[in-house]
C-alpha cells in the first residue's frame, strides 16, 4: 500500500528530476503534463527506455517513451556530436533516474539503480501485471520541439509512506564526490 503522501512525493520527485535533467540546457522549456490513466496510449512513443530503482520496500520504474524522429534527434544531438542518438539519449535518461535516486536516498538508504535498457513500447500494456501502487503517465515537451512520454510505476512490497521535501534547489551535474 502506497499512501497518498508517498504517491505525491514520488510524482514531485519525478517532476523535479525531469525538469533538471531531461532538458539539454537549463534555459530550455520543459513542460510536463499529466495524462489521464484512461488515456495512457497518448504517452506512448514507439520505443521506451526503462530504468529501475529498487529498495527493500519498493521498486520504481521510470519509463521514458520516445520516437527516434528528426525533432528528438536534433534536440539531443547537436551538430558537433558524433555519438549515436541512443548513446546520447540513454545518458540523459540515466541522469534523470540518478536525480530521482539521489532524492529518494534521503528517505530510503538501501537503493540500487539499474542501467537503462530500450524496449518496444508494445510492452507497456503489461505494466498492470506488476500490480503497481502508483502508475502515472506524462507528456513532456522539451525546448518546444522534442516530445517524450514518461511513465512512473511504483510497486510496494510493504506499507510505504513518506513526505519528500523537493523545495531545495541543488545544482549538481552528476559529478563524482570523493570522501
Amino acid at each position: 500500500m502506497i499512501t497518498a503522501h508517498a504517491k505525491d512525493s514520488f510524482e514531485r520527485i519525478f517532476r523535479k528530476a525531469a525538469q533538471a535533467r531531461l532538458p539539454l540546457s537549463p534555459d530550455d522549456q520543459c513542460e510536463i503534463v499529466p495524462i489521464a490513466q484512461a488515456d495512457t496510449g497518448a504517452a506512448h512513443g514507439t520505443q521506451v527506455v526503462v530504468l529501475t530503482i529498487s529498495s527493500i520496500v519498493f521498486r520504481l520504474l521510470l519509463i521514458l517513451h520516445f520516437d527516434e524522429n528528426d525533432s528528438t534527434r536534433e534536440y539531443y544531438l547537436k551538430e558537433a556530436d558524433e555519438r549515436p542518438f541512443q548513446d546520447a539519449f540513454l545518458e540523459i535518461c540515466n541522469l534523470c533516474c540518478g536525480a530521482i535516486n539521489q532524492e529518494l536516498l534521503r528517505y530510503f538508504p538501501d537503493l540500487g539503480m539499474s542501467t537503462p535498457y530500450v524496449l518496444s513500447a508494445n510492452c507497456l500494456p503489461h505494466l498492470h501485471e506488476l500490480k503497481p501502487g502508483l502508475l502515472s503517465s506524462y507528456s513532456v515537451m522539451l525546448g518546444g520541439t522534442a516530445w517524450l512520454g514518461a511513465t512512473l510505476c511504483v510497486c510496494a512490497y510493504a506499507p510505504l509512506d513518506f513526505v519528500a521535501d523537493t523545495s531545495a534547489i541543488e545544482e549538481t551535474s552528476g559529478e563524482l564526490e570523493l570522501f
